[in-house]
């Protein structure tokens, strides 16, 4: 019996937690049993593993939270059922964790990358990311993905005696290396910046792609700035919507059948990847996580000829819905909010919070401007704003 009374044969204990990896996971997978551990000491859990205790730190986080809040395409006053960063991070989750299954890579890890993985970005997608790395262009740039790990290492208060979530070495390890399997000199010296990424990490970075790609296309099709008859122009989305129309009642909406599309879409997607990076798993043999890391190019890939059908999708989405002029109308405005709140805060810093406050001596007010304006959702940064500057 446990403390509580609770019968031991009941409940899962980290041990058997680990004897699961053990039995399950391939030997080039990251087991939590031999992490590099935390910098600053924690007493192990009974129940959770280095990864599952990880995960449940993220998800308690400030930063988590802000995501529902903060823009996939559609700024979040533009409707209810477009995605957030927050409900694309989700779906990445499930998408993610279903393909580390498959190969037989460590779930909980890959949960915790793509969890984490947009903590940095900040309001207003991605045109709102280029807009502060060009404010902060001569005070060392702005990337969401280092800024994810600034986040879980010392932005994040949650604990007394120590700042930042204290996670595991893999999962910062796999946050610094998004992004990175051939530009490994972008990796802060500290995770080893000679090795490469861990399967997990390569992992979300491919998936995280093809979420996006799909669901954008969702999303634009929502909004009506997509329209079915333009996306005749891809052999890709013909052929899935020829497949969606097959066997399908006469009387199937359009609706029904785009989701089915896309449906199928996202499926093929998932699935060349997955059986694509089993064969190059196989070719490579790595024997453990020294040969992942060593190896000189990306095992976690798609076959050439759908990554060429993915970049034609994608360029044609660059073209049809990212710089459509309806977006384009709402993200300049979006832009020029940031560079006057960046202009406004770096010019009065005794009106930032007491928290950025007492940190621009330490790492500069240009910085702690930037980490203040990244950790704005888009609600706050118009209210800002408007506060401010109206």
């Amino acid at each position: 019996m446990t403390e509580d009374g609770a019968p031991r044969a009941l409940l899962l204990s980290v041990d058997e937690v680990h004897h699961r990896e053990a039995r399950d996971l391939a030997p080039y997978a990251a087991h939590a049993c031999d992490s590099e551990g935390r910098d600053h000491p924690a007493e192990p859990d009974r129940y959770r593993s280095a990864f599952q205790r990880d995960r449940d730190r993220i998800v308690h986080s400030r930063a988590f939270r802000r995501l529902a809040y903060k823009t996939q395409v559609f700024i979040n006053d533009e409707g209810d059922l477009y995605r957030s960063r927050l409900t694309h991070t989700m779906e990445l989750v499930q998408l993610a964790r279903s393909a580390a299954r498959r190969l037989r890579l460590n779930e909980d890890l890959v949960e915790c990358v793509a969890m984490a993985h947009d903590l940095g970005h900040p309001p207003f997608g991605h045109r709102g990311e280029d807009m502060i790395d060009e404010l902060m262009a001569e005070h060392g740039g702005f990337d969401h993905h280092h800024q994810a790990l600034r986040i879980v290492e010392e932005l994040e208060q949650r604990y007394p005696d120590y700042p930042g979530l204290n996670l595991t070495y893999e999962v910062r390890d796999c946050l610094a290396k998004l992004g990175c399997v051939t530009e490994r000199g972008r990796v802060p010296r500290r995770y080893r910046r000679e090795y490469g990424p861990l399967l997990e990490a390569q992992l979300v970075d491919e998936v995280d792609s093809i979420a996006y790609d799909c669901h954008d296309l969702d999303d634009g099709l929502r909004s009506g700035i997509l329209r079915l008859d333009d996306l005749n122009e891809l052999e890709l989305w013909r052929g899935a919507w020829q497949q969606a129309c097959d066997n399908a009642p006469r009387d199937c909406s359009d609706k029904i059948l785009t989701d089915r599309a896309i449906h199928i879409l996202l499926d093929a997607f998932i699935t060349d990847l997955v059986e694509h990076s089993a064969r190059l798993i196989g070719a490579a043999a790595p024997a453990d996580l020294t040969a992942v890391r060593a190896a000189d190019s990306a095992l976690i890939a798609p076959s050439g000829s759908m990554r060429r059908a993915r970049e034609e999708l994608e360029q044609w989405m660059f073209r049809k819905l990212y710089r459509d002029w309806r977006v384009n109308r709402t993200f300049h405005k979006a832009r020029r909010l940031l560079a006057e709140l960046f202009a406004w805060f770096c010019a009065h810093p005794d009106t930032l919070t007491d928290e950025h406050q007492a940190r621009t001596e330490a790492i500069g007010c240009e910085r702690a401007v930037a980490d203040y304006l990244a950790g704005m959702t888009d609600r706050f940064a118009q209210d800002e704003h408007a506060r401010l500057l109206r």
